[in-house]
């Protein structure tokens, strides 16, 4: 039986700001660009992939983390260097930095991660997961 995560979905509001803050976060994090239709995108890491789309069916324009339902995706971010680039650029790229004035250790004194959210409110957690 195979385990692990095989995707995941995002529906938003904004395809075209989603496409670029996302775009261009998951591809610093060494995700490619796997499928693109009229409606959405997906990337690929290995045998993982997420997708952005924006479906016909979605409602409303913005997500909120704070009510039920998924809070935020964690990715690995590489080495602590690394995910101190992504913090360097996220702002030019459409993510605000959560927890700045606690960064990199918002999670704990061993926990070495960014917290990022973009214009929609989606929350991602870019986690170094290997020393400088």
């Amino acid at each position: 039986m195979a385990v692990g995560v095989h995707h995941i979905e995002i529906w938003v509001g904004d395809l075209d700001s989603a496409r670029t803050s996302w775009g261009w976060l998951l591809v610093a994090l060494g995700w490619s660009v796997d499928q693109e239709w009229n409606t959405g995108i997906s990337w690929r890491c290995g045998e993982v992939y997420i997708v952005i789309t924006r479906p016909p069916s979605v409602c409303g324009d913005e997500h909120d983390r704070r009510r039920p339902g998924m809070n935020h995706i964690a990715l690995h971010g590489g080495t602590s260097a690394d995910v101190d680039l992504i913090v360097g650029r996220a702002s030019t790229h459409g993510w605000t930095e959560l927890y700045a004035d606690r960064y990199p250790h918002a999670g704990g004194p061993d926990h070495y991660a960014a917290y990022l959210e973009d214009g929609a409110g989606s929350k991602v957690e870019v986690v170094a997961t290997s020393p400088r």
